[in-house]
């Protein structure tokens, strides 16, 4: 078994362990999100550049190379799970300022001025997927959140409008695993993808 380096941040919760993403812990985001850079070589930047920009770096590894200087700078950038030291899922977890599609979104625009983090997508290896992984998940980054000081975590996930959909149409995550974990919904300017939010400070 692979040994994943040690970081200063790390959690365990139903035996998984979560760990924000790191120089220590990159190597184990490339085994996760393998060559294709989890989908279409997106390496978790469709959210974070603008359409023009995300296109271009789906060439020549130009997103991968965008979210490593990420990294480097020490930014935040999502939280990595474990399972026996095999990483198994990502999510991302940042500011909601670091999201240029945000910025823009019509239907998710900021409903106070409260400085939130955002979640907007997961990343699930597929042998793990319908296990119940992305509700611990979610617990693991409100625990990292409460050591952190953060004090609102805020998502936009779909509401299904069947019983079974694609996992590539997952990947915002589902809203009833965000029910799940204790989010509440604040807006539902979007019937289909509400805006929850987590109030850690409650």
């Amino acid at each position: 078994m692979k040994v994943i380096p040690a970081v200063k941040e790390l959690y365990i919760l139903d035996g998984l362990t979560f760990e924000p993403l790191s120089k220590a812990n990159w190597s184990s985001f490339l085994e996760l999100f393998g060559k294709n850079g989890a989908c279409g070589n997106c390496w978790c930047m469709y959210f974070r550049l603008n359409y023009r920009e995300f296109v271009e770096g789906k060439q020549d590894d130009g997103n991968k190379e965008k979210m490593k200087e990420m990294v480097w700078d020490n930014q935040p950038t999502g939280i990595l799970t474990f399972y026996d030291g095999q990483p198994i899922g990502w999510c991302s977890f940042a500011p909601r300022e670091q999201y240029q599609k945000l910025k823009k979104s019509r239907v998710h625009k900021p409903i106070d001025d409260e400085p939130v983090w955002s979640i907007t997508c997961f990343f699930i290896n597929k042998h793990f997927r319908r296990l119940g992984v992305s509700v611990a998940m979610l617990k693991g980054v409100i625990e990292i959140a409460r050591k952190q000081g953060i004090k609102i975590i805020e998502a936009y996930p779909t509401i299904p409008t069947t019983e079974t959909i694609p996992d590539t149409f997952a990947w915002i995550g589902l809203y009833k695993s965000f029910e799940k974990a204790g989010f509440e919904v604040v807006d539902r300017t979007s019937k289909s993808r509400p805006m929850v939010r987590y109030y850690i400070s409650r």
